[in-house]
């Protein structure tokens, strides 16, 4: 039983990243500060936090409904697979730093992300 009290005290002495989101007309119109899970992806931490950002794909990496642009920390992040790059090159409004938000998952630094305006999504469904 200690160990399990030593591990939750080492656990808890790290804070978890930060995600600043730029307000957004529809979606978070006065932008919002959210901490990030270990293990979350930036669309869940999103969605957990009542910010109802788009993933058409149910987040499955099959879209770029949730696509957003990495204002800053960027370079924290790993790279994305193959798949995603594919996949980023028909968002709207693409930017050397985007990134599909159902696959980035922060690990150590705080993220500052823009949810662009537009996305390629015909019908808005109510997720």
């Amino acid at each position: 039983m200690q160990k399990l009290y030593a591990a939750v005290a080492k656990v808890s002495r790290f804070s978890m990243p930060r995600i600043k989101i730029l307000p957004h007309h529809e979606i978070c119109p006065n932008g919002a500060i959210i901490e990030n899970n270990p293990g979350e992806t930036i669309c869940e931490a999103a969605l957990r936090n009542g910010i109802r950002i788009e993933h058409a794909c149910e987040m499955s990496c099959a879209c770029t409904t949730c696509h957003i642009i990495v204002r800053h920390g960027f370079d924290s992040l790993d790279d994305a697979n193959d798949t995603e790059e594919d996949l980023l090159d028909k968002a709207w409004g693409l930017e050397q730093t985007s990134r599909l938000s159902c696959q980035v998952i922060p690990v150590d630094k705080d993220l500052e992300v823009e949810i662009p305006k537009y996305n390629i999504n015909q019908v808005s469904e109510d997720h």
